[in-house]
């Protein structure tokens, strides 16, 4: 008697379904390898499980992206945008550009220049000149700056000096007052005040008469 046809649908016992792929994957991928084999195919074979597991097959001839860019031409529908058809060229481009780089790096910090003829040192010393240019003018700015925080903090000394001054001279004159009204109260105050508060000589209106 022949196997009765089985219902295909999705297995619930999630250990019978993960044996049950096991067993189905490895069978896809030896029919994929077999027809790869016996019909000089060329097969490429994708399985992503469940879980997001990642199983592949592709015939030794071939590799996966030459098969998916085969694809993409003869079925005419487009895997990937045009940005990233030519992916790897631009990373060639890249890399060639980031190395010629380097070496212009090299040659402006004067290493490896005995291989380059006169005219390719042309450019070299003149990107050599406007650097310099450029650094002798941000140090002029950088003096500039200076010379003006200089004068800043000049003037505000200045002015420090000129509020003290007269604050000083108005605790003397607030000192003098105070001593003139205790002599006009007081005669014998004027003696008994220590000499720094004292009137100065220079001031005989403040005194009694010789």
């Amino acid at each position: 008697m022949g196997r009765g046809n089985t219902e295909i649908k999705r297995i619930e016992n999630s250990t019978n379904r993960q044996v049950t792929f096991s067993k189905r994957r490895s069978g896809i991928i030896k029919k994929a390898r077999e027809i790869s084999v016996l019909c000089d195919a060329q097969v490429s074979l994708v399985i992503f499980s469940s879980l997001g597991k990642l199983s592949e097959y592709c015939s030794p001839s071939t590799t996966l992206s030459k098969m998916l860019e085969r694809y993409q031409q003869n079925s005419g529908k487009k895997l990937w945008d045009a940005a990233h058809e030519n992916l790897s060229a631009e990373i060639d481009r890249i890399k060639k550009e980031n190395d010629n780089m380097q070496i212009e790096l090299r040659h402006l910090k004067g290493e490896d220049l005995n291989s380059l003829n006169p005219k390719e040192l042309i450019p070299i010393e003149e990107a050599l000149q406007n650097g310099l240019t450029s650094v002798r003018e941000k140090q002029m700015d950088f003096l500039k700056m200076l010379r003006k925080n200089e004068r800043m903090l000049e003037e505000e000394n200045k002015r420090l000096k000129y509020l003290l001054h007269h604050q000083q001279l108005a605790i003397e004159g607030s000192m003098r007052e105070l001593e003139i009204s205790y002599h006009q109260k007081d005669p014998e105050y004027a003696n008994q005040m220590p000499m720094t508060f004292r009137v100065l000589p220079y001031q005989p209106n403040l005194h009694g008469n010789n």
